[in-house]
């Protein structure tokens, strides 16, 4: 049995505000004006929810009171990394922390609908962010899985 290669598993979160708006990040730095959702790969030790809470703190500067899991999936048939999706509710803005490399990352509000009709046209720049808008579309209007 071949053996995969070692990478860390990473984590994606759809943020979403009382008024039912989620967080988009931009960055100029994206070649056609990409959207993405906040994430990335866990640190050492983490847990994929330590690892979101972080990653949405820095790149988004949100905490979030209530966590919902919405799966974990492979990331490539050539890695055993995994990528963990959540839906974060109840909450609270504050400034972004971001690291080297993230400095151009702009924080906008998408309403649901609209952030998932940009997946469908392909505007998001990486995948996990188009199937966790799907997982929690799905989960908050309680169609059945």
């Amino acid at each position: 049995m071949e053996t995969l290669p070692e990478t860390r598993d990473a984590a994606v979160i759809v943020a979403r505000d009382h008024q039912g708006l989620v967080a988009v990040l931009t960055s100029r730095t994206a070649k056609h004006g990409e959207l993405f959702l906040p994430g990335g790969r866990l640190e050492p030790g983490e847990t994929p929810v330590e690892g979101a809470r972080r990653e949405l703190c820095e790149e988004a500067g949100i905490t979030a009171d209530r966590w919902t899991e919405l799966g974990t999936y492979a990331i490539t048939l050539a890695s055993a990394a995994r990528l963990a999706l959540f839906l974060a509710e109840n909450l609270t803005l504050g400034p972004q922390q971001l690291a080297e490399g993230e400095e151009d990352f702009k924080l906008t509000w998408w309403p649901l609908d609209d952030a998932i009709t940009a997946a469908e046209n392909g505007r998001f720049l990486l995948p996990g962010g188009p199937l966790a808008l799907l997982l929690a579309h799905r989960r908050l209007t309680g169609h059945p899985s």
